[in-house]
């Protein structure tokens, strides 16, 4: 795929890049997207590094999970689809929570716990800054604890929020058991999954 890239110096940038990713095939892939040089564009006359956001997909057979990334831009696009979505497909919208994802996975959580956990956090941190704009990300993860990382709050700040794992399995044993649970249901639409669905009006 070809797309032009128009820099802040008026340099037009030529960005080539695959459609498809297959993070089995090509593992470096997993790298680049951890530390954030995946599709990243470098204008030779200014000197300046654009991450664009390109509509991709992202295939990972080994855990039997294919990805439609969508673009932040086109959030409201997505919502307003009406073409029914490919049930093996999940959606996902903004390279922030396409890394954030892949950490989820690869570090062996479930992705709806987290979400739920995501959603709980959200509340109480609007209920504090009811006039901020947050936006939360699991960041890692050790033994005991589940590290999120709460952007908003403050100007240039970011909140760093540790989670007991105990709270995780206690989620995850619910939704296991309740998977109809108004706090999971919530959480998804179409094959969209992310804790930001709950914030729409």
């Amino acid at each position: 795929m070809k797309r032009k890239i128009v820099c802040l110096c008026d340099n037009v940038i030529e960005a080539e890049y695959p459609e498809e990713y297959d993070l089995d095939k090509e593992p470096a892939y997993m790298d680049e997207i951890q530390n954030g040089s995946f599709l990243n564009f470098f204008c030779q006359n200014c000197k300046k590094t654009h991450k664009p956001e390109f509509p991709i997909f992202i295939h990972w057979p080994s855990r039997n999970l294919k990805f439609e990334i969508i673009p932040e831009l086109e959030r409201g696009d997505f919502y307003r689809r009406t073409s029914e979505p490919s049930d093996s497909m999940e959606a996902i919208i903004g390279y922030p929570e396409m890394t954030e994802r892949l950490s989820i996975i690869s570090d062996s959580f479930d992705p709806v716990p987290i979400e739920a956990i995501k959603y709980r956090l959200g509340i109480k941190a609007e209920e504090q800054y009811p006039d901020s704009e947050i936006d939360i990300r699991y960041f890692r993860s050790d033994e005991n604890n589940l590290e999120f990382h709460i952007h908003g709050m403050k100007e240039d700040q970011v909140a760093i929020m540790k989670i007991p794992r105990t709270l995780y399995d206690k989620t995850f044993t619910d939704y296991k058991e309740n998977p109809s649970k108004e706090m999971f249901t919530v959480l998804r639409v179409k094959n969209y999954l992310s804790y930001k669905n709950t914030m729409r009006a």
